[in-house]
């Protein structure tokens, strides 16, 4: 392995750290979201309901609870124990995007973009792919940041991983970054 990969490898692995290591104080998801039906909107929806599947395009826009998903095309399977799978993509104009609100502070809310969002509510793991972008948001004021290739946000276990593409190189460094704003001393003791 040479250098430039090892420092390439070294300097994402510090980068997963970090952010795994602040997220500790987070709130969750809302939870309420589970409980709530899904509201399909889109120039064309075909329900599949043997097969708990859903095919949407034009102006998909899905909202359950606070969770708030758009993109131009989309597909969305409900497993036998009532968790959705929702894979959205944008077109060559726009983004899909994912907005959430955060349990317990009020306001607080992840947002993100990306070519693709998926969205796992069994496992509550996000992944945004294609220029991805996701923040954290309180009171409409930006705590943290992530920018990459694909992002992951690991909701139960309070985790980010930002990947590079499968074909990228140590010279193309910084293919992630993060802003991350301090924990006040008040969070921490909760």
């Amino acid at each position: 392995m040479s250098y430039a990969s090892l420092n390439f490898l070294c300097q994402f692995a510090i980068l997963t750290l970090v952010l795994a290591s602040n997220l500790g104080t987070l709130a969750h998801a809302e939870k309420a979201d589970k409980n709530k039906p899904i509201i399909l909107e889109a120039e064309k929806v075909s329900v599949n309901d043997v097969e708990q599947v859903y095919e949407l395009s034009g102006k998909v826009l899905l909202t359950k609870g606070s969770i708030l998903i758009t993109g131009e095309k989309g597909n969305i399977k409900v497993d036998p124990e009532g968790y959705e799978y929702v894979d959205v993509q944008g077109n060559s104009e726009s983004s899909a995007s994912f907005r959430q609100r955060r349990e317990g502070p009020a306001n607080e809310f992840m947002q993100g973009r990306g070519k693709t969002v998926i969205y796992n509510a069994k496992i509550e793991l996000l992944t945004l792919t294609g220029d991805a972008y996701l923040k954290r948001l309180h009171n409409m004021q930006m705590l943290d940041q992530l920018r990459g290739w694909k992002i992951n946000y690991d909701d139960i276990h309070q985790r980010y991983l930002v990947s590079p593409p499968a074909n990228a190189k140590a010279e193309d460094l910084p293919l992630a970054r993060a802003i991350l704003s301090p924990r006040r001393k008040a969070t921490l003791e909760k």
